[in-house]
C-alpha cells in the first residue's frame, strides 16, 4: 500500500468519525503527543498522532489500530520513520488495562513486530541485507531502538503485567522485546 493510499485511508477514517478521538486525547498515555517529533516523510501519513486518542474509543479502536498499522510499517519488513516516535505512546496505552482486548493485544503485537523488524542487520548476511536492507539505509531501526531503550521501564512494566491475556506473547516476542529494552 503506497503512502497516498494510506494517507487517504486515515483522512477518510478522521473525517467520517470527527467525535471518536475526542474523548481520548486528554489520556495519560498520550501525554506529549502532539509535542513529539514526528517524520515530515511522503512515507506514511502524517496524521498518526491525530489516529492515536481513536485507539482508546470502543467504536472506532479496531479501525484506528488497522490504520495505524499501516502507517507505522513501510512494509512487512521495516518500519516506518515514524515508528521510533511512537514506540512511547504505543507502550503507554497497551499498558492500559481499560483499553478494549482486541486493541491492546494489537498494539503489543505491533509493538513485537517493531522490535524484531528494528532489529541490527548482519552485514555479512547476504539473505537478510536482501530482505531487509543494510542498517546505514534505514536509520530508522536505530531510532526505534533507542525509543525502546529510552523507554524501558514502561516496556518492563508491561510485560511484567497480568492483566494481559495469557499466551499473547511468545518466549520470542518476550525476548525480543526485553532485548530490545535490554531487560534481563
Amino acid at each position: 500500500m503506497d503512502a497516498a493510499v494510506k494517507e487517504a485511508a486515515v483522512d477518510r477514517f478522521l473525517r467520517d468519525h470527527p467525535r471518536a478521538g475526542l474523548s481520548g486525547c486528554d489520556h495519560p498515555a498520550l501525554l506529549g503527543c502532539a509535542d513529539a517529533a514526528w517524520p515530515q516523510t511522503s512515507g506514511g501519513p502524517s496524521r498518526i498522532p491525530a489516529l492515536l486518542p481513536y485507539l482508546l474509543d470502543e467504536a472506532t479502536g479496531t479501525e484506528a489500530l488497522r490504520l495505524l498499522d499501516n502507517a507505522l510499517l513501510e512494509d512487512v519488513f521495516h518500519v516506518s520513520a515514524a515508528m521510533p516516535a511512537a514506540v512511547p505512546f504505543l507502550l503507554r496505552l497497551a499498558a492500559d488495562p481499560h483499553l478494549a482486548i482486541a486493541v491492546r493485544t494489537g498494539l503489543v503485537d505491533l509493538l513485537a513486530l517493531a522490535a524484531h523488524l528494528s532489529e541490527p542487520v548482519d552485514a555479512d548476511d547476504e539473505r537478510s541485507v536482501l530482505m531487509l536492507g543494510l542498517d546505514d539505509d534505514h536509520p530508522e531501526r536505530e531510532r526505534c531502538r533507542a525509543a525502546f531503550l529510552a523507554h524501558a521501564p514502561a516496556l518492563a512494566g508491561l510485560l511484567d503485567d497480568e492483566t494481559l491475556p495469557d499466551g499473547l506473547l511468545s518466549a520470542e516476542d518476550r525476548e525480543c522485546l526485553r532485548t530490545a529494552g535490554a531487560l534481563r
